[in-house]
Order: C-alpha cells, then sequence, then structure tokens
C-alpha cells in the first residue's frame, strides 16, 4: 500500500519548514525516503542496501523521523529476537518546499542509476518553445499525471522504478551580428 501523501499544514512554522528543507538536503535522506516508500525497511535492512554503515544510516533516519519525513512503525522481533523498527516514508517530501533542489534531485538521480545497466535505464529529451500560458498548462497537467500515479496503490507483483525528470530553459547562444 502506498504510504498516504501527506500535505504540510497550512499553519506550519518557519523553523519546521526550514528544518525540513534541511532534512532534505542530502541525496542520502533522497535515497533512504525512496528505498522506504513502497515497503517498510529497518536500519540494518537501509544500510545494507545503501552499503553503509548502520550506524551512520541511523543518525539520517532520525534526522527524517523527527521532521515528519519517515514514520517508525510497530517494533517487531528479528531472526535472533532483537528488537527492530520499521520505517516507512510518509510522503511529505512531495509536498515540501525544498528551495534549490534542482541539484540535489540531479546528484540523488545519478548516486541511484551508478551501476545500473544502461540498456535498463530510459532517457528521454524534448525541446519545445512555449507560450506562457502554454508552458502553464504543461506544467499543470505533468504534475497533475505525476501525482495521479504516486497515488496509486503499488502492484505487489510490480517493478518498483524511480522516474526523474527535470525541465529547464535552454541556454541561448549568441546571435552573430551582421557588424
Amino acid at each position: 500500500m502506498t504510504p498516504p501523501f501527506v500535505e504540510p499544514p497550512a499553519d506550519e512554522s518557519e523553523a519546521d519548514v526550514e528544518a525540513r528543507a534541511r532534512a532534505l538536503s542530502s541525496p542520502l535522506r533522497m535515497r533512504i525516503l525512496r528505498i522506504c516508500l513502497h515497503e517498510s525497511r529497518t536500519n540494518k535492512d537501509i544500510a545494507a542496501i545503501l552499503d553503509l554503515n548502520p550506524g551512520t544510516v541511523l543518525h539520517h533516519v532520525r534526522t527524517l523521523v523527527r521532521t515528519g519525513l519517515l514514520r517508525a512503525e510497530e517494533p517487531r522481533s528479528g531472526r535472533r529476537g532483537a528488537r527492530e523498527v520499521p520505517y516507512r516514508a510518509t510522503g511529505l517530501s512531495f509536498f515540501s518546499r525544498t528551495p534549490h533542489a534542482s541539484s540535489l534531485l540531479v546528484e540523488t538521480f545519478l548516486q541511484e542509476i551508478a551501476g545500473i545497466d544502461p540498456d535498463d535505464l530510459d532517457a528521454w529529451r524534448l525541446g519545445v518553445k512555449l507560450s506562457p500560458e502554454a508552458l502553464s498548462e504543461f506544467r499543470d497537467r505533468f504534475r497533475n499525471l505525476v501525482v495521479e500515479y504516486a497515488a496509486l496503490d503499488p502492484d505487489p507483483d510490480g517493478v518498483p522504478l524511480s522516474l526523474f525528470i527535470a525541465m529547464h530553459p535552454e541556454r541561448q547562444p549568441p546571435i552573430a551580428s551582421d557588424d
């Protein structure tokens, strides 16, 4: 089941917004949220997936829990009877304001695709020239499509996928003058 997408409260404090923005400023934390999106994972699971020390991961997990981006679920007993706490992404990051997030998202994307077979990576590039009205409509329609799919319950037999999309104005080369 997809985690409920939690929208930030309208009356949240600026300190809460800033704390969440700081928590989202790390590609590692963004990756942890993605790992815990469709399935609850323990700190040990997350560390194994990321090939990191569990102590390092726990610091980041606690930051994400403290800011409401990750939630701890009911503790359970592990294989050897040890207490394990599974974590699940809340979906709050989808609606959170993260100033200057573009370079962070690119870095996170590059980390996530490191080692993926190039044949397993689909990428598209499109160049268009739109009026302000058409651009606004494009953004609205695209965002609505993304939100629609983000709200779907995951198919138990489905393939977990990540989607990264970037839109930017093209840098225009200088126009040669006749002088």
